[in-house]
This record gives C-alpha cells, sequence and structure tokens, in this order.
C-alpha cells in the first residue's frame, strides 16, 4: 500500500521509522500534524478534535490530529511532561521554490531531559539528564542540564538495594535516566516509582572507549585528567553516553556544555533518599511541592542561577569546616552591611536566568527578546561588581573576580536589537534602525511601497467615484482593488477582474501589480536579510557563552549569601560554629518549618550530644509533645549549618556530621511486596551497616511495625548496637513508646533519658513542647483520640480499659522502676509517694542516737539525688 500514498505520507512513515518511540510534529504549512496512533496520543493527551484524512499504510482512513505551528512549543511541552518524546519534523526547503513534495526532516527530538526552549521550562530549577551505567560492583552516574550546560558525574557502589543510586536520583530529581547495558532486576521499578523517565539507549555509546574519545573530541583535551575522571572508568562511560544522547537529541554540538565536574560522597554530607524525605528537605513527605519544605523557608533567592545554588547546596552540604566558615563569613558580612545586601538584592531582582539564555544562543534559538534581556542583565552584572568594597569576605571576592566585564556585548545587543522586539522572526522589526543600511534601505523600500499603496486607493476613489474602494492584501492574491456590488457598475476598463467575493469582486490594475512585485520582493529580502543578521549576532554572542556561564554561576553565589543573609534577620537564626568534634550544642533551637506556622508561638529547646558522653537520648512523651518535631529540628540544624546557613537557635556548636539518618515512619511498599515492618528494617539495616561515629542518627518509633515484644527487644538491642563497647558512637536520638527501655540508661553510660513535660488539669492535658531530662510512663493516646475527634463513647470506655488493665499490670518490676515524669498539676495530686517522704515516716526520731541520725541524713540525701535523677 505504501506506494499509493501520497508523497508526504511517506515523508512521515520514514521518520516514523528512525523514531518509533517518538510523536512524530509533522510540519505541513502553519500546522504541525500527527498520524495514526501518534494522532489518537495527542488527541487523548491534549484534548484535540481527532479527525481522519488520506489512508495509512492499510488503505485505512488515516487519524489526524494538529495544532498550529506558532503554538506549537506548549504542546509539545504538555505532551513532555506526561514522559512522552517528541520528534519535530520541518520543512527544510521553502514550499515556495520545492520541486514537487517539500523536503522535510527530523531537526530535533525533544524529550524531558532535553528541554532546552524558555517556553516548556516552568521553573528555575535545574533540569537533569541523568545517564546510568553499571560496572561490576559499582555504578557510574552523569548528570547533565542542557538548559544550563551543568555538567558532573559520579561513581556509587551498587547496594543490593539500591540505596546510592536512589539517593542521588532523590537528591538531583532528574527527569530522564538513560541506560543501555542491563540494570539489574528491580532497578528500572524503582526509579519509575520516583517518577524518572527510564529511556533505552543503544549500548555502544556506554563503552569505555567510544565514551572516552567523545568527551576528548567535544572538550578538544588529550586526557580527562583535568576533570579528576580519567581513572573513573564507570563515570566516564555514564557520562559519554549522556553527551551522545543530549547531541543526537538535539542535533547539535551543544557547545555550551565547556565543562565536566566529579562530585565525590568525601566532599560532603550524605543524605540518602529516606533521610531528604523524611526532613522534608526539598519536597514534603507526600510530595506535595515546595511549600512545608526547608528550602521553601530558605529560598528567598531573587535569580533562578541563585534558586539552583541554593538547592545544589542544600542537598550536598559540606564537611570542611573551612569551607562552611568561609560561606558563613560570607552570609554574616551581609547581615552586618545593611547597604550592600539590599542594593545587591535590588540588582539581582532585575537579573534574568543568563545561564539559560547562554545556553540558548549556543543552541541557536535564543529570541531577540532573550537578547534584550540578556543585555539588561548584563548592565545589572556591572551595578554588581561596584556594589562591593575591597576588605570582602573571599567567598564574595571570589564570585566578583568570576563576573565578566561585557561592555562591548551590551554595546553591541543596544545597537542591533530594536528596545521592545517582537518575540519571533517572524515578521520582523526585531533589528534597530541603524544597524545594518541594506536592512534600512529596504525598510524604506517597502515603507515607501505601502505609502504608494495608500495614494493609489485615494487616487482611484477620485478617478472612479467610487467612495468605497479600498485596496487590500491577502496571501493567496497579494493586492487587489475591493469593490462591493452596488458599485459594479462604476468599474473601469483598465480594471482586471481576479475574483468574485459574496459582497463583490476583486481588480488589479498593470501598475498595482508591478509595485506588488516590487513590494514583495523589498519584504521577502527584508524578513530574510533580518534573519541573517541575527544569525550572525548570535554566532558572535556565541563566543562569550562560556563567560555568560561562568558570570551566572557568580551571581548565583552572590544571590546565595544574600538570599540566607535575608532569611535569617528575618527569622532570628545565628551563626553556628563548626568544629571537627564529636559533639552537637544547642541552645533554644528551632524547627525552621514549622516555627514558620506557628506565628511566634514555637517553644524552642535545648540540645545537648556527645559521642563520648551523652551519646544516646532516649526521647519519651505523649503522643503529638513535639518528640519528632524536636528531633527532626535537630537534623535540620546540623544541615543547614553545613551547607553554610545560619541556624534557628540562639546558640550553636556542631561537631561535623559525615551522614544523616533517619527512621521516623514507614508504610507498605505494595509494588516490591514489602510490608511496613519490612521497609522499617530495611531502613534500619542500611543505617547500622553505614553509621560512623561522626554520624547522626534520628529513630522514631523502632520496632513498632511487629509485636510489642519484638519491637521491644529489637529496639533495645538497637540501642546496645549504636552505644557499642568503645568509648564513642554516632550521636542518637531515640524516640520510643517502648517505656521499658529507659532502664537502658543505668546500664550504657553514654544513654540518657529524656521527656517532653505535659500540664494536667482534671481530665484535660496541655503538652508544654519542652524537653527535660528524665523518662515517663505516659502516652496520653487517648486524648490524643479525644482531640482527634474519635466519638466520647469510644474514648470514655478507652479510659476504662485503660485503668481496668493498669490495676490488673500491677507488677515489683513496675514498683521498681524510676520515672521523672514533670506533671504540672493543678487539680490532680501526685499519686506516687516520694522515697524520701516513705523513708522519714518509717524513722522514730527519739530512739536515734546523734551518729544514727547523721547517718540517716547521709541516706536520705543520696536517696533524694537519685530521685532527681
Amino acid at each position: 500500500m505504501i506506494e499509493k500514498m501520497t508523497p508526504a505520507m511517506r515523508q512521515f512513515y520514514a521518520m516514523k521509522e528512525k523514531h518509533p518511540d517518538c510523536i512524530i510534529f509533522f510540519r505541513m504549512g502553519d500546522f504541525y500534524e500527527t498520524f495514526g496512533d501518534d494522532a489518537g496520543v495527542v488527541s487523548r493527551e491534549l484534548d484535540i478534535v481527532l479527525t481522519a484524512r488520506g489512508k495509512d499504510q492499510e488503505g485505512e482512513r488515516m487519524p489526524l490530529a494538529g495544532v498550529p505551528y506558532h503554538a506549537a512549543e506548549t504542546y509539545i511541552a504538555r505532551l513532555v511532561s506526561k514522559g512522552y518524546r517528541v520528534a519535530v519534523c520541518e520543512q527544510i526547503e521553502d514550499p515556495k521554490k520545492a520541486k514537487g513534495i517539500v523536503k522535510r526532516d527530523v531537526v530535533r527530538v525533544i524529550t524531558p531531559g532535553t528541554v532546552i526552549d524558555a517556553s516548556m521550562i516552568a521553573s528555575p530549577g535545574a533540569r537533569y539528564l541523568m545517564a546510568l551505567c553499571p560496572d561490576g560492583p559499582k555504578f557510574g552516574l552523569a548528570f547533565l542540564d542542557i538548559s544550563t550546560g551543568e555538567f558532573f558525574v559520579e561513581e556509587c557502589a551498587g547496594d543490593r538495594d539500591f540505596s546510592g543510586i536512589l539517593s542521588e536520583v532523590e537528591r538531583y530529581r532528574p527527569q530522564e535516566c538513560i541506560v543501555g547495558p542491563p540494570l539489574p532486576d528491580g532497578l528500572e521499578g524503582r526509579l519509575a516509582d520516583l517518577e524518572v523517565l527510564v529511556t533505552r539507549f543503544r549500548e555502544d555509546a556506554f563503552s569505555e572507549k567510544t565514551a572516552r574519545d567523545l568527551l576528548l573530541g567535544h572538550f578538544k583535551t588529550l586526557s580527562l585528567d583535568g576533570y579528576g575522571c580519567a581513572e573513573l572508568d564507570a563515570a566516564v562511560r555514564a557520562a559519554g553516553a549522556a553527551l551522545a544522547y543530549a547531541t543526537e537529541t538535539q542535533y547539535s554540538a551543544l557547545s555550551h556544555i565547556t565543562g565536566l565536574s566529579v562530585r565525590a560522597p568525601a566532599d560532603r554530607m550524605m543524605l540518602d533518599a529516606i533521610t531528604l524525605r523524611n526532613l522534608e528537605i526539598t519536597e514534603t513527605i507526600r510530595g506535595e511541592g515546595k511549600e512545608g519544605t526547608l528550602i521553601h523557608v530558605l529560598d528567598r533567592t531573587r535569580t533562578a542561577m541563585g534558586s539552583r545554588t541554593l538547592r545544589s547546596h542544600l542537598v550536598n552540604p559540606l564537611i570542611s569546616a573551612a569551607r562552611i566558615d568561609a560561606r558563613l563569613d560570607a552570609v554574616e558580612y551581609l547581615c552586618q552591611n545593611t547597604a550592600v545586601r539590599t542594593d545587591l538584592r535590588d540588582l539581582l531582582k532585575q537579573c534574568a536566568d543568563i545561564e539559560r539564555i547562554a545556553g540558548r544562543i549556543a543552541y541557536g534559538n535564543a529570541t531577540p527578546r532573550d537578547l534584550v534581556t540578556l543585555g539588561a542583565s548584563l548592565g545589572c552584572v556591572a551595578g554588581i561588581r561596584g556594589l562591593f568594597p575591597e576588605e570582602a569576605p573571599e567567598e564574595i571576592t571570589d564570585a566578583l573576580g568570576r563576573l565578566g566585564d561585557f561592555a562591548g556585548v551590551i554595546d553591541l545587543i543596544d545597537r542591533a536589537i530594536a528596545d521592545d522586539p517582537p518575540a519571533t522572526l517572524k515578521n520582523g522589526g526585531a533589528i534597530r534602525e541603524g544597524y545594518s543600511a541594506e536592512l534600512d534601505e529596504l525598510h524604506r523600500l517597502s515603507g515607501s511601497g505601502r505609502t504608494w499603496i495608500a495614494e493609489f486607493q485615494q487616487t482611484e476613489r477620485e478617478r472612479t467615484g467610487i467612495r468605497s474602494l479600498k485596496v487590500k492584501y491577502n496571501r493567496v492574491f497579494g493586492y487587489t482593488i475591493e469593490i462591493t456590488k452596488p458599485n459594479l457598475h462604476l468599474v473601469p476598463d483598465d480594471y482586471d477582474r481576479r475574483q468574485t467575493t459574496a459582497n463583490g469582486e476583486r481588480f488589479t490594475t498593470p501598475a498595482l501589480k508591478e509595485k506588488e512585485a516590487l513590494i514583495a520582493s523589498a519584504d521577502e529580502r527584508l524578513l530574510s536579510l533580518e534573519a541573517e543578521l541575527f544569525a550572525n549576532l548570535l554566532g558572535t554572542l556565541a563566543a562569550s557563552v562560556a563567560a555568560f556561564q561562568e558570570t551566572a554561576r557568580a551571581v548565583g553565589v552572590l544571590d546565595l549569601h544574600a538570599a540566607l543573609a535575608d532569611v535569617a534577620l528575618r527569622n532570628a537564626y545565628v551563626r553556628p560554629e563548626l568544629d571537627d568534634g564529636l559533639k552537637t550544642v544547642i541552645r533554644d533551637g528551632r524547627h525552621p518549618v514549622v516555627e514558620e506556622k506557628t506565628a511566634g508561638t514555637f517553644i524552642p529547646n535545648d540540645t545537648l550530644l556527645d559521642s563520648e558522653g551523652d551519646q544516646i537520648l532516649i526521647i519519651t512523651g505523649a503522643n503529638m509533645a513535639g518528640k519528632s518535631t524536636y528531633m527532626r529540628a535537630v537534623a535540620l540544624i546540623t544541615v543547614m549549618a553545613q551547607m553554610g546557613s545560619f541556624v534557628p537557635a540562639s546558640y550553636a556548636s556542631i561537631g561535623l556530621v559525615d551522614r544523616v539518618f533517619t527512621r521516623v515512619g514507614a508504610s507498605d511498599d505494595l509494588s516490591s511486596g514489602r510490608s511496613t515492618f519490612m521497609v522499617e528494617m530495611q531502613e534500619l539495616a542500611n543505617i547500622l551497616n553505614n553509621v560512623t561515629e561522626r554520624s547522626l542518627v534520628i529513630l522514631d518509633e523502632i520496632g513498632r511495625g511487629t509485636s510489642t515484644i519484638d519491637g521491644y527487644s529489637i529496639a533495645k538491642a538497637v540501642l546496645e548496637y549504636l552505644h557499642g563497647t568503645r568509648g564513642k558512637g554516632p550521636r542518637t536520638l531515640f524516640a520510643t513508646h517502648f517505656h521499658q527501655l529507659i532502664d537502658v540508661e543505668g546500664s550504657l553510660k553514654r544513654v540518657k533519658n529524656y521527656h517532653f513535660a505535659v500540664k494536667e488539669t482534671g481530665s484535660d492535658v496541655v503538652f508544654l513542647r519542652k524537653i527535660i531530662p528524665g523518662a515517663t510512663d505516659k502516652s496520653y493516646g487517648i486524648h490524643v483520640a479525644r482531640l482527634a475527634g474519635v466519638p466520647a463513647k469510644v474514648t470514655q470506655r478507652a479510659e476504662k480499659i485503660l485503668q481496668e488493665t493498669a490495676d490488673a499490670v500491677s507488677s515489683p518490676d513496675a514498683k521498681g522502676r524510676r520515672y521523672t515524669q514533670m506533671l504540672l498539676i493543678s487539680d490532680t495530686p501526685v499519686t506516687r509517694p516520694s522515697p524520701v517522704v516513705e523513708e522519714l515516716k518509717k524513722l522514730d526520731p527519739d530512739t536515734l542516737t546523734p551518729r544514727t541520725a547523721l547517718e540517716k541524713i547521709y541516706d536520705l540525701k543520696r536517696i533524694a539525688g537519685e530521685e532527681g535523677r
């Protein structure tokens, strides 16, 4: 049936054969058409009417769905956001000059990981293409953002549960992951669970020689030593594949990708996927966006470059006290210099995304408005350089030194581009008058031609006496004289009829034909010359792309520090102290996210953690008393401090932490067939197998997913394991409802009991949100149930059952256990007597000798001291 198809349909099927996994956007005149199964997808996903035209390969009517070419980017963006790949098939010759069928070819493949158009990028955040390459026991990972040119690699171990890989995916949130060699069973599904599109790419692109040769050729170097990855074979294979995929889909050399860097785990605090999620650093646990996350609190940046830099620093905290202090110096300087900070942020507000505009210039799809925006932004950069005195901190002076001097570029753009240019070059008007003498002459000819048309219309009205006579233009017939039906009897003999319309007829004259040819020729040459001038301008600017990128990244650093200073001042944060010790001291620590929602009523808390002293804090207390908020606050303060931010506290001293581990709740993983308890135990295993004495561990309700006895046994064993037999261990916050665990304080010297205070007033309970030394044996679960709206009949019955159970389970062990729950009571008396009072009741003063009385006083003092612990 192919020989019976139209030439256009044969072209379509040829393109579809080359790109079977793509939706083909096939340019036909003013529309991009989609055919067959592609049309069905487009109609369904974009809510576009599905029609039919022509024949398919089987001779059936061909399904068809089209979109206007000027709105195509919007439709493509919607498809790409849903995970589809789109191949754009353009007319690559002028239809007016074509002999036979217009030549067409795919000029670009747009995928979720290779979007570069400004209209398709909804947020300022990085959009990474990830390449994943298994290599024995390890994996090579490459991340490439083609919209900015950022390109880096790393290697990680191939854990059985893929935790290392998944943590990096959670950290950088790639839009697409390309794979070549087969992945271990289950990994592709785990990537899909994280909403990453997995794309199969040709395996040979991942070969070591092919990848290395491609990278060397692209960067025009003899080795990769200068990029620090020469010996990282797995990373090199992944990087080569990523570059090959980007180059092949974009049909471009991507010259704005000018470097490659290595991100080594040894340089940063490790935050695995579980911790990033549990601490809600960049996304909420429910994945509902930024609000309610740490990044939402901290991101007061004024530029897209600053916002990306903030996210990068936040998910990659440092583990070098010197480097952290350098960042803190910059934040402190901007806190103290209000005028500089205010002027800097005012300038930054006017600065567009230089990095992405540079990418579009290199790619060749920058618009006239992009260049005007670039010129204005580079003008702001010039202003920034003049804001700072010479004695600014190192981080600031380093960033200032990387800001380029673009006076020549600004002048060129100002001379070349009109003040308010159109969004595209389609209808001209982008090039400023005076930039090209030839273009100005064509504008004069075109303008004089239109003046002649207006004068001709007036002359013909007077000559014919037809006051309604109009000279109009359309794309089919060109310029014509329109005469309405009532005036047709007045038409002169020298008018040539061209077309009959519903309201009258259209005519032309020899003089009008001649002038139309001149105008059309001038207009066509004008548009062609303007496109040529603009392309040459982009070529000139492309030589500065690397300098634009370096400047953009420096602007991002300055913006980040200014934003963190602004947040610190607004929220009363303090500068933390960092050292190489193993102690964490926080005074009046607050949860940065929760305090924003409490309108100044947040209750701060102190923390002392010392791997050689108070290493493990067992935290007991009521449900909703604040245990989880407190533990997360300690972890977030640590992360903020090591990323280089001030922290929500009145004082903070942090011994550098290499990893933050969290286990704060789990749910069934039905897709993998894992129960709540299995998820909990696997997360716990990851902690216990990777923890070091320099780690911070947050454990909330370990063992609650199984029976009480099993759960208690596991929880106690975990405590003993983390405590260890050596003189130090990981700083650990351990919240539990297994109240028997408080006895561990007596047997493990670096374990201390703490609880959250409550106030009881009759049947009411007030959570005071204050952590204090000692333990509690109350959870107030029934009170929480009442607050949640459980029917009174149920809660009243629960209270009765609780009392019956408490009476039945009175045991000698319970009598010997020591609790120090702080009950601030208004109406309810303390029911547990003091041991000191009980001993005093047993004494008979009349029988005591002075020596015996003194010994009893010492005994009572000892008992009182034990009671107060």
